[in-house]
């Protein structure tokens, strides 16, 4: 059935949305592609299984570990190798090698740490879904879409309710103009690193309960990459709206064509949107970012 597979759809849309609003939200500051952002994911993926594995911990505190444990590598990256090409006033080229440099060493560095087998998280809710007529929902789905809307309110709270979120959309628009109105862009970019691998984090811990967790699926960057592309890059409404258009459309791809085709047609929609509204869905301008 049509809805049953629009209900599918948002539950993988509901997992896209949490790796693209972290994907968005450095673009929107710093200007230029993280591709070390699936990685982050990744690493807060393998965070959350061990948390619940080895641990023992309930599945919050796991959440809340994976979250930390993004944030703090996600700065750690920023203070590593942007912080440097940022003080250099490097061009974006420069910034987008050195993301992928850490994306290759942190998944060796998986691979090799950890292993390159997949690992399942434990059962945490009942496999029997609910039943709606001749719709199936499941737990799970419903508790990440829960998960996901929690997480999305809160953030957006802060980006557009708070003081520091107002000196992250200042900072986006025109650093130099924030500094001299005395915002520190130091702390904001450590600020905006922190949530996004936090973001991430929490987007590894879904992705990891509804499938599985391995050392190279930071590869979602590249769905990240068209849900930002899709809504309208540098805009947080435009990730999330973007993440629920993708996880639909590879939902009918796959249900109606075949699974095999879901990347194609995940690429397609990624051109037309370029082709037809380069400014994404929301039509937001490259000026008007956050």
């Amino acid at each position: 059935m049509i809805l049953q597979q629009i209900i599918n759809g948002i539950s993988i849309g509901a997992v896209y949305a949490m790796i693209a609003v972290g994907y968005s939200l450095v673009y929107s500051v710093m200007n230029f592609s993280n591709f070390a952002h699936g990685e982050v994911l990744m690493l807060g993926a393998y965070a959350g299984f061990f948390a619940m594995t080895s641990l023992g911990l309930p599945l919050g505190l796991s959440i809340g570990l994976a979250m930390l444990g993004g944030g703090i590598i996600a700065v750690t990256i920023e203070k590593i190798g942007y912080s440097r090409l940022r003080k250099r006033q490097a061009s974006s080229l420069y910034f987008m090698i050195t993301a992928m440099g850490f994306s290759v060493f942190l998944q060796n560095f998986a691979i090799v740490a950890i292993g390159p087998n997949f690992r399942t998280y434990p059962d945490v809710f009942p496999i029997a879904p609910y039943l709606l007529g001749n719709i199936a929902i499941g737990r799970l789905d419903v508790v990440i879409f829960l998960i996901t809307i929690i997480a999305l309110s809160l953030l957006t709270w802060f980006i557009y309710g708070t003081k520091i979120g107002t000196a992250i959309r200042a900072t986006s628009y025109n650093p130099k103009v924030a500094s001299l109105m005395g915002i520190n862009p130091d702390l904001v970019i450590a600020i905006v690193f922190f949530l996004a691998g936090a973001t991430a984090g929490l987007g590894g811990v879904l992705f990891g309960i509804k499938y599985t967790v391995y050392a190279w699926m930071g590869v979602l960057t590249i769905k990240a990459f068209i849900a930002a592309v899709v809504g309208g890059l540098g805009s947080l409404p435009g990730a999330v709206l973007g993440a629920f258009v993708l996880g639909i459309t590879e939902t009918f791809a796959a249900g109606y064509v075949s699974s095999s085709f879901r990347d194609l047609f995940s690429f397609a929609l990624m051109v037309i949107i370029i082709v037809l509204r380069p400014g994404g869905l929301l039509g937001t301008v490259t000026q008007e970012k956050a």
